[in-house]
């Protein structure tokens, strides 16, 4: 692990040798919320022979928790306002930008899982000279159901303002965590890292990324942004995703310029719940590179 300073707040990130001299571009991973860099592992074993790959946690998750003071936002973004909040999936995006250009990444392909997934594409709008293509993980939406929403962002309030009680209470919590969100149990080591995640987490920035990422303005912009977007997005949906059902991630798909044309930027992974990396490494890995590999070979 390594640690680099974006915008005042130490950032650990994961950045694996370039596989040759030449290699070229580098795979940048995005985790979700209340996770951390840590799940992209088992893909990133599988890419690393193949492309570079950078992982890194969140400002306020994973081992980036610590200062978290305001910052500025004086990067090359060109297509949007500057952020009004340091807790939006804007200012996450600025983070991405920052770090690209720290790193001196200069061609990128986005990966991101659910929130990650949001980030992700307004990376690709913030830094479209940068990032080649992007690819969601079990992310969608673009579609507000008030009530459903707000159900949602009450239960999330809850989850993290009452964590630290009931979560030291509870036996065998990792068990339970092995569970959630997925169609069959995952790994306990899984479990574990899991309880880690949302324990460390800082409150703030949970909060603040939760409240800001699920506002009426917010969700009715994911469309937007995708039709806008000139790179290739596609899509990863798990068939048993209760988080983020299926018809939700064609809905924002189907705003992609690839959609229109010849609809075949998602993809559907049988059964798959929430956490299609770390559920099925093998086949996600696998779909990842032949997305890649084929975008490469029709620019050379």
């Amino acid at each position: 692990m390594a640690t680099i300073e974006i915008l005042g707040v130490p950032h650990a990130y994961d950045l694996t040798p370039p596989p040759s001299p030449s290699a070229s571009p580098v795979l940048v991973f995005i985790h979700g919320w209340l996770l951390s860099r840590q799940y992209w592992q088992p893909i990133i074993e599988r890419l690393a022979p193949h492309y570079q790959c950078l992982s890194y946690d969140l400002r306020g998750f994973g081992e980036s928790v610590g200062s978290q003071a305001a910052a500025s936002y004086p990067t090359q973004a060109s297509n949007s306002a500057q952020p009004s909040s340091r807790y939006s999936l804007a200012a996450y995006a600025q983070d991405l930008g920052a770090l690209l250009q720290k790193l001196e990444i200069n061609q990128a392909w986005l990966i991101g899982h659910s929130l990650g997934g949001s980030i992700a594409l307004w990376g690709a709008d913030y830094f479209s000279e940068q990032v080649r293509g992007v690819i969601c993980l079990n992310a969608g939406g673009g579609i507000y159901l008030k009530e459903e929403f707000e159900r949602f962002r009450a239960a999330g309030q809850q989850l993290v303002k009452r964590r630290p009680g009931w979560l030291f209470r509870m036996p065998l919590i990792d068990l339970w965590f092995t569970r959630a969100m997925v169609a069959r149990p995952i790994a306990r080591h899984w479990g574990r890292q899991r309880v880690i995640d949302f324990v460390r987490a800082d409150a703030q920035a949970a909060l603040g990324a939760l409240l800001e990422s699920t506002t009426k303005a917010e969700v009715h912009l994911l469309p937007q942004l995708v039709s806008r977007l000139r790179q290739p997005v596609y899509f990863l949906a798990g068939a048993k995703d209760q988080v983020m059902e299926p018809k939700y991630v064609n809905h924002l798909a189907s705003f992609h310029q690839l959609f229109q044309a010849c609809g075949n930027n998602v993809i559907e992974i049988p059964d798959c719940g929430h956490m299609s990396m770390v559920e099925q490494s093998e086949t996600v890995a696998s779909i990842i590179r032949r997305i890649v590999n084929n975008h490469q070979s029709s620019q050379e």
